[in-house]
């Protein structure tokens, strides 16, 4: 079956999906976007993922492209005409086509908004579950604003370029401390000897990922104790278990950082049992 693509109020076929040369988005990363996982025909955790769009949009003064309710409708009839069952779901919303020129255009330009979605390999994610992934630290060299989820990752793109020709799946962005912020798709967590979940706060210098925002849901489920603090590369090396959590990863044990084995270089079971119950607690609205 041919892939379907939503641009601008269009059900096209992906192949011939376009836009303007002069989309604000193409031209100045003068967009946002979010990414929804889909598990079992379900789409997880929308209600927070279209809650942190509204606060993109909120800051950097881009309308919404359409109500939200009818956006959610988009989403699922994309999700339906592609036939994912588990995947992802992507969206995008620019501020519009207009001449180019740095300062917006007209307050009456519309938004522009582009719906995806694609199937995912189980067996594939559950190689990589079992055997844990690799990553690199890189220094940060990103704007100061990597609280909104703007479009404008061509820093990311380069650290995980630089994981990828090393071996690994993630890179990890480090301040001038040397501790860990993020990852470049990410969020970064460590559990510590006596089994503490540590993830930085997300009050200012990382996104705060809807994915991490549920798995603290989960670890209460659990009876697991969080810290939200800074943690230094060298406190991940000697940790208990390490992982990354996003939509797409949920939460994926890390096993080694820049070449130096985490624990016994195997998944953790806390990270293992916070990944089993995810979906047991995150939001899940039929696709």
């Amino acid at each position: 079956m041919p892939r379907i693509a939503y641009v601008n109020g269009r059900y096209v076929p992906h192949r011939e999906a376009a836009v303007h040369i002069e989309d604000r988005g193409y031209q100045f990363a003068d967009s946002v976007y979010e990414v929804c996982e889909v598990a079992h025909g379900f789409v997880i955790d929308v209600t927070r993922h279209l809650d942190r769009l509204n606060r993109s949009l909120g800051e950097l003064s881009i309308a919404w492209p359409m109500a939200r309710k009818a956006l959610t409708v988009v989403m699922r009839e994309v999700i339906r005409r592609n036939h994912v069952t588990d995947g992802l779901v992507y969206l995008q919303v620019t501020r519009g086509v207009a001449g180019r020129d740095f300062a917006f255009p007209s307050p009456d330009t519309p938004p522009a908004l582009v719906v995806i979605a694609r199937k995912s390999n189980a067996a594939t994610i559950a190689k990589r579950v079992e055997s844990g992934i690799k990553i690199i630290t890189v220094p940060e060299n990103r704007w100061d604003r990597v609280d909104i989820k703007t479009t404008g990752l061509l820093p990311n793109v380069m650290a995980k370029q630089k994981a990828k020709e090393a071996g690994c799946q993630e890179a990890w962005f480090v301040d001038e401390d040397g501790n860990v912020k993020e990852g470049g798709s990410s969020n970064a967590w460590i559990v510590t000897r006596d089994g503490v979940l540590v993830t930085r706060p997300a009050a200012h210098g990382i996104l705060r990922g809807i994915t991490r925002t549920s798995l603290f849901d989960v670890a209460e489920k659990l009876g697991l104790k969080i810290e939200e603090r800074k943690f230094s590369v060298a406190e991940a090396k000697a940790a208990r278990e390490v992982f990354i959590s996003s939509a797409t990863t949920i939460a994926m044990p890390v096993v080694e950082i820049d070449g130096t084995t985490v624990a016994n270089g195997h998944p953790g079971s806390v990270t293992l049992s916070l990944r089993q119950a995810f979906f047991d607690v995150a939001e899940k609205i039929p696709a």
